[in-house]
């Protein structure tokens, strides 16, 4: 099933790609894997998937330590400053610095790693309070400020938009923060990643610019939470 599932993944991830005019080795599938046992992620990798996402610090720890050293760990859930000495040494990219208090605890924690925390700030593209994340017109100053701070690196932007049944009705708020996207220019600052989309409205996301997408129950199944 999981091979069928990554399969169908890849498939769709090509034709959004193809319908942008991209090859699709330009889109990173991040497996989240909350809920999943170490041994389904296993086999994932194997099938030759790289990049994984956890959403909490305390259930992907186990499993990093249980896999080989290949795949690749991104922290994708509410960081809590409290979690930030756990998650530095673990995860190559955090997609979830949603204020600049938090962006001030990773400063610190880096420079006593001696680590260059590399991040992506997170946009409520819905405006919805059930959501972290920077309203738009706060992401521009936030990254001008973060900017200053040397051992932390904005990489680019994340976003979870809202749920629609029609996942058409996400492509404006996905079309919208592509423009943000390519509009920042601060210095010492590199928009490379775009990460948004998950198993509703990854196509979309893909066609409106993404360049990473975050899938669980498109490639997993449904989970029990």
């Amino acid at each position: 099933m999981l091979g069928e599932n990554y399969k169908r993944i890849t498939d769709r991830l090509a034709a959004a790609a193809a319908k942008r005019g991209i090859p699709v080795t330009d889109i990173t599938l991040i497996a989240v894997t909350k809920t999943v046992q170490p041994e389904t992620i296993r086999e994932a990798w194997e099938l030759g998937i790289n990049d994984f996402g956890e959403n909490r610090v305390q259930d992907g720890l186990p499993k990093i330590d249980a896999l080989p050293t290949g795949p690749r760990w991104h922290f994708i859930g509410h960081l809590q400053r409290n979690k930030v000495k756990q998650v530095l040494p673990n995860f190559v990219l955090i997609h979830s610095l949603d204020s600049l208090r938090l962006a001030r605890a990773l400063q610190k924690e880096g420079r006593k790693l001696k680590k260059t925390v590399e991040a992506l700030v997170q946009v409520n593209i819905g405006s919805e309070e059930s959501k972290f994340g920077f309203e738009y017109d706060e992401v521009l100053p936030a990254i001008e400020e973060m900017a200053g701070l040397d051992a932390l690196r904005i990489r680019g932007l994340m976003a979870i938009a809202p749920f629609f049944s029609d996942p058409e009705r996400t492509r404006p708020y996905f079309r919208k923060l592509y423009q943000l996207f390519t509009g920042i220019r601060v210095e010492g600052v590199e928009m490379r990643y775009l990460s948004m989309g998950m198993t509703n409205d990854f196509d979309v996301a893909v066609e409106e610019g993404a360049n990473m997408v975050r899938i669980g129950t498109a490639l997993f199944g449904p989970r029990d939470y």
